[in-house]
């Protein structure tokens, strides 16, 4: 994904969230909950419009620094974040290996990856072990540039096998972590690579 399309995807964002500016405290936290309750149980694209939603919704309450479980019943599955207190829906990028488990909330990693379940932990490790130097093609200076020959055509096959890898990532790495978290959202697109979530289909 462009840099540019990125900023202007953020940019409509931000104008989904001015009629969810208008909610009150409780009616975000019910909301909150209730599409918590939908996203109970599945493996989740980062870019699905549910969990869209969900990032608007928490994100708003987090700026409001309001305690969801405090206005609302939050399906019990769902552990607060260690960071913000939020209901913890775990977001899986790239550097899980480095960062953990980032909170889609707060943004702040919110489970260790050395804290991770060791059912989780060791496939994780591996996967993002075979994806980082795929993804370090788009970051080449100008002497590996030169060495590759044709870097167009190592930057394109990259792109390829990121799409593969991420598309591994949620069919059989992730389904594993259901098994310890209610529901779990992957990164699915990789800007560097110019990687789209529309790219990778099953």
């Amino acid at each position: 994904m462009a840099e540019d399309d990125h900023e202007r995807l953020q940019e409509l964002w931000e104008q989904y969230r001015i009629s969810i500016n208008d909610y009150d405290d409780l009616t975000l936290a019910r909301w909150i909950s209730q599409t918590l309750g939908q996203l109970k149980g599945r493996v989740w694209r980062l870019s699905h419009p549910l969990v869209g939603l969900h990032r608007l919704l928490a994100t708003t309450a987090h700026k409001r620094a309001i305690r969801v479980s405090r206005l609302a019943q939050v399906p019990a599955d769902y552990p607060p974040c260690s960071q913000c207190g939020a209901p913890l829906l775990p977001l899986v990028t790239r550097d899980a290996s480095e960062d953990g488990l980032v909170c889609e909330t707060c943004g702040a990693s919110a489970v260790p990856f050395n804290e991770l379940p060791s059912d989780l932990q060791q496939p994780l490790h591996e996967w993002a072990a075979r994806y980082a130097p795929v993804h370090a093609v788009a970051h080449w200076d100008d002497a590996q540039r030169a060495r590759s020959k044709d870097y167009d055509k190592a930057y394109q096959e990259a792109a390829e096998e990121a799409e593969q890898l991420l598309l591994e990532l949620s069919s059989q790495v992730l389904p594993a972590a259901l098994d310890h978290f209610p529901a779990i959202v992957w990164e699915d697109h990789d800007e560097c690579l110019d990687v789209r979530p529309d790219d990778i289909i099953p």
